[in-house]
């Protein structure tokens, strides 16, 4: 299947450039990022169907991120290319070049879920920022937050056991509509859906690596994949402690950071109760994250049914955090 050709912007494309409204974040970004290096990587995702050329993945991919970061529903991001210069300027499409619809943008994020490329590309924009100086490693801080499944819970049995801190409850009914997202118990309350796990450099921000599960994957379970490998500290909360964790960590050269919790036989010294305030007010530097995913990225409630277009959804949205962060850290050009 050929693929559009995408020419350079025209000299009328850049006269009505020098007019539209300025957007400074996306002029940036796409200045930043070397975007050869993602188009390589998504390249043998097509987008077209019966036979149409398909648009070039990266046109896609960037698109999909212009949503992230303006709140758009797919007919909303169609419309929103044919009305703003500056999202075509942002794609490289010049005024006389068709733009991609929503059922393009729609299959294209299918195959982004199926080929696995969306964390790729995630882990390629963020090594990019890496290189740049931009992330220091002194600590990483890591955390998880529960997300509502995008249908309704199913009723649970009134004797349904389920523990606390996310651990399986087998006796509690999955949803026919989605039964990728599961039951936990927090504070008390049941809960049905998904958890986001998160790890975010202590110093800028920037997110290095994120996993997408049911509810009732407790906390501990993915961390080790959290942790980066390169940084100082590991920062995390009284969920993430285990002796084997402290071992690796400490095997691994990183300092542990990760509270502790009083069991039945043992309380905690006072010593270790100031640790863990020390280390909590460190941690919560984490928490505007998960506000920010959850209320300006529309993740306060799970998007799709099934796990990984959820999961895609989480992917572009940290992309699109990192890049806009990124874009802020930059020195201003002169």
């Amino acid at each position: 299947m050929s693929e559009r050709g995408i020419g350079q912007l025209s000299f009328a494309d850049n006269l009505v450039a020098d007019v539209v409204e300025a957007n400074t974040v996306l002029d940036r970004i796409a200045v930043l990022v070397d975007w050869a290096e993602v188009a390589a990587l998504l390249s043998s995702l097509r987008s077209g169907a019966m036979g149409a050329p398909a648009y070039p993945a990266l046109v896609l991919f960037k698109a999909l991120l212009l949503q992230q970061w303006h709140g758009l529903s797919d007919p909303k991001l169609e419309e929103s290319l044919r009305d703003r210069l500056s999202f075509r300027r942002f794609l490289g499409l010049s005024l006389s070049e068709r733009l991609p619809d929503h059922s393009s943008l729609w299959r294209f994020r299918e195959q982004l879920a199926a080929s696995g490329l969306a964390e790729r590309a995630f882990a390629v924009i963020t090594a990019q920022i890496e290189r740049a100086g931009f992330v220091l490693k002194r600590g990483t801080l890591i955390d998880a937050s529960l997300i509502p499944a995008a249908v309704n819970a199913p009723e649970p049995p009134a004797d349904a056991p389920v523990e606390e801190d996310g651990r399986p409850a087998s006796k509690l009914v999955a949803s026919p509509h989605d039964p990728d997202a599961a039951w936990t118990k927090k504070q008390g309350r049941h809960f049905f859906g998904y958890k986001m796990h998160v790890a975010m450099d202590q110093d800028s921000r920037i997110i290095r690596r994120v996993l997408f599960t049911a509810a009732n994957v407790n906390d501990s379970v993915p961390a080790d994949d959290l942790i980066c490998g390169d940084e100082a500290t590991v920062y995390a909360d009284k969920a993430y402690t285990s002796t084997a964790r402290r071992r690796r960590l400490k095997a691994m050269g990183i300092r542990d950071g990760i509270m502790r919790r009083a069991n039945r036989w043992h309380a905690l010294s006072p010593w270790m109760v100031r640790r863990n305030l020390v280390i909590a007010r460190r941690r919560g530097a984490i928490e505007p994250l998960f506000a920010l995913l959850k209320n300006v990225y529309r993740l306060a409630r799970a998007r799709y049914r099934g796990s990984a277009r959820n999961a895609i959804a989480l992917l572009l949205a940290a992309t699109a955090i990192n890049l806009k962060r990124w874009a802020a850290l930059a020195p201003q050009p002169a």
